[in-house]
């Protein structure tokens, strides 16, 4: 509930939603401050 509460959710919110919807929601939340060293470029889509 405390993470929830974190996140700005409500019980109504909560009742209206799965756990696997609210797990997305906290990793969307944990990697907003991650730091990624690499930025793919055109070629790396066209190898891909």
């Amino acid at each position: 509930m405390l993470r929830c509460t974190q996140l700005g959710l409500t019980r109504d919110d909560l009742a209206d939603m799965t756990m696997g919807m609210v797990y997305d929601l906290l990793i969307e939340r944990a990697n907003d401050n991650e730091q990624y060293s690499y930025r793919a470029t055109q070629q790396d889509f066209d190898n891909f």
